[in-house]
């Protein structure tokens, strides 16, 4: 859906991390029977909204910490390569529910996408992102967003949550309203 956004209405879009739950341990953590139950419904409506699309949609019963993730994310975007990345890791994490923390999932990611993956190891590890990376999450936390994904239209509109593609049409001609 963001890939025609781009394509067909010449969207900028960049992506910016945020830590859904930043207590995670660096090993991951099972869901709360709380959360599985509460979010049961809400992921029969996005399989649904991926199936109409063509995309398999697993949910994980773990929750992983994205630290890391994040961090090669941010390679990725100053190698050129932010969006495709993002997207491969999305991939993984949603249609293979594959472990997004470990090191052979990202590193398959990056080879995915023409980046060096151990060139993207080597300077995660060595925390070359690591500020950027919690400046990022915290500038995300001063304007306001609190769920994922949320995406923020000419830094004003926020279109919170799996939303469908109409929703970013009717955003996208508020906007084009509101220049003329």
């Amino acid at each position: 859906m963001v890939a025609t956004l781009i394509e067909k209405h010449n969207a900028q879009v960049e992506w910016r991390p945020f830590y859904l739950r930043p207590d995670t341990p660096p090993e991951g953590m099972e869901l709360p029977d709380h959360i599985k139950s509460r979010m049961a419904e809400t992921n029969v409506r996005l399989k649904q909204m991926a199936n109409a699309v063509g995309l398999e949609m697993v949910f994980a019963t773990r929750i992983p910490n994205t630290r890391i993730a994040h961090e090669a994310t941010e390679y990725a975007r100053q190698k050129g390569k932010g969006f495709e990345f993002h997207h491969a890791v999305f991939d993984k994490f949603y249609g293979r529910g594959e472990d997004v923390s470990k090191w052979d999932v990202l590193r398959d990611a990056a080879l995915q996408v023409g980046l060096d993956a151990d060139e993207m190891q080597r300077e995660v590890v060595a925390g070359k992102y690591t500020a950027t990376v919690n400046a990022l999450v915290k500038e995300a936390s001063q304007i306001g967003v609190t769920g994922v994904p949320t995406y923020v239209l000419n830094d004003r509109y926020a279109i919170v949550g799996a939303q469908p593609y109409e929703a970013f049409l009717q955003a996208l001609e508020q906007i084009k309203k509101e220049q003329k």
